[in-house]
């Protein structure tokens, strides 16, 4: 390292004053510096080395290594932990000029975790650590039990995992908890299981952690535009005024560049945000943009604010895959552009999860009716099975899925005798 601990002090000082002074609230600031190993480690567990051991986590950890090591994707430069106080991981091999721009971007993200409105209503920052340590004691104990063991724990796990988006998105939302359903509130299907399934307590209380620690993650799926954006505007901001030498002021351009670069055939969040976010402070001024970080999700940040000049502006295009081709269907133009948007605002957060609602729950033999609810996007009937088969181990009894396939209803079921048909 060109750098001491002191070093990253003094810096950090520094950008604490600026962001205070540019307005910003966040909770306190804790930093630690790790490998590249440990990196990939917190990156695998998603920020939180204390969660319940699956072997999902060490298949991603696994899969991150062989990208790394064959240089097929880089090490991220931090990770930020949404929680009270804030706890962020810098990489150890990164050189001075890199720790102070993540530092700077670490701040714009604890200011957007303290401050934007999903994670202000759907977690509770100053518990988060210590949720999901419990969380991990009582798998931990379930997985020690003689009576229960690693084998059951693993397989309530596998089919949580499976269902586990397809539950409350927002506060907004109510869980059903019985036989009658309204089209508006039914869409908490793993809410409905852990309600109203016939299962051992412990299974229940798997259900509940898994269902718990979805919630704590869903704010971040849908805002990850936001978040990047404002984070990446507030260090391109911030840096700006700090005072860098000549030659840290050069390599701080080239860096952000290369942060916000578009990515051929593909959407980088920090360049759609910052360039959204850049666009607005220039139009509106900087009170408008606090206001967009702290009521917005990328949905609405995009439908509202996603405009022609912008679409022209990032030569943003739309393009269906036929075999091994590329074939584009929109371009910016007058035309095109709000077909762009729309498909942006359709994919980005949890909107590129099916939605799947229960319909309806039979007395007499306790089957499951499920109906996707068709937006003109196919589902995977292999996954779609697959799926129906975890959602069968956890209710018990027959289940139906109802979905579309070119156009025509389809109906998946899986019942006791354990038989997949359409």
């Amino acid at each position: 390292m060109n750098y001491s601990i002191k070093d990253l002090e003094k810096w950090s000082e520094k950008i604490e004053e600026l962001v205070k002074k540019a307005g910003l609230s966040f909770y306190p600031q804790e930093f630690e510096i790790v490998s590249y190993k440990e990196m990939l480690g917190y990156e695998a567990y998603l920020g939180m080395p204390s969660r319940y051991p699956h072997w999902s986590f060490g298949k991603a950890f696994e899969k991150n290594r062989t990208l790394y090591k064959f240089n097929l994707t880089g090490i991220p430069y931090e990770m930020v932990i949404n929680s009270n106080p804030c706890i962020a991981y810098l990489m150890k091999d990164n050189n001075l000029l890199l720790q102070i721009m993540t530092i700077a971007h670490v701040y714009g993200h604890n200011d957007f975790f303290k401050n934007n409105r999903m994670f202000k209503e759907d977690t509770k920052a100053p518990y988060a650590l210590e949720m999901f340590k419990l969380h991990s004691q009582s798998i931990r104990k379930y997985i020690n039990d003689p009576e229960i063991g690693s084998t059951k724990v693993e397989k309530v796990l596998n089919a949580a995992h499976s269902i586990r988006f397809n539950t409350i998105r927002s506060k907004e939302e109510k869980i059903v908890n019985d036989k009658s359903y309204n089209n508006e509130n039914n869409e908490d299907l793993l809410g409905f299981i852990i309600k109203n399934a016939e299962m051992e307590e412990w299974k229940r209380h798997v259900l509940e952690i898994v269902k718990k620690e979805t919630q704590y993650f869903i704010p971040q799926i849908e805002t990850k535009i936001l978040n990047e954006g404002w984070a990446s505007f507030w260090h391109y901001n911030i840096l700006k005024e700090l005072g860098l030498s000549q030659n840290l002021y050069l390599e701080f351009i080239a860096r952000h560049n290369q942060v916000i670069a578009p990515i051929k055939n593909g959407l980088n969040p920090y360049y759609l945000g910052f360039t959204l976010f850049q666009y607005l402070d220039k139009k509106y001024g900087r009170k408008k943009v606090f206001e967009i970080r702290e009521c917005d999700r990328d949905y609405s940040f995009l439908l509202r604010h996603l405009n022609e000049e912008l679409c022209s502006e990032m030569n943003l295009f739309q393009f269906t895959k036929k075999g091994l081709d590329l074939y584009i269907e929109e371009v910016s133009d007058e035309r095109g552009w709000q077909s762009i948007r729309d498909t942006l605002c359709n994919y980005c957060g949890m909107g590129a999860i099916p939605i799947i609602r229960v319909s309806y729950w039979n007395e007499k033999d306790n089957s499951l009716t499920l109906q996707h609810v068709y937006d003109g996007r196919e589902l995977n009937i292999n996954y779609a099975e697959a799926t129906l088969k975890h959602i069968h181990e956890l209710w018990g009894h027959k289940v139906y899925l109802y979905t579309k396939k070119d156009n025509k209803e389809v109906v998946l079921a899986y019942d006791d005798e354990k038989k997949i048909y359409q």
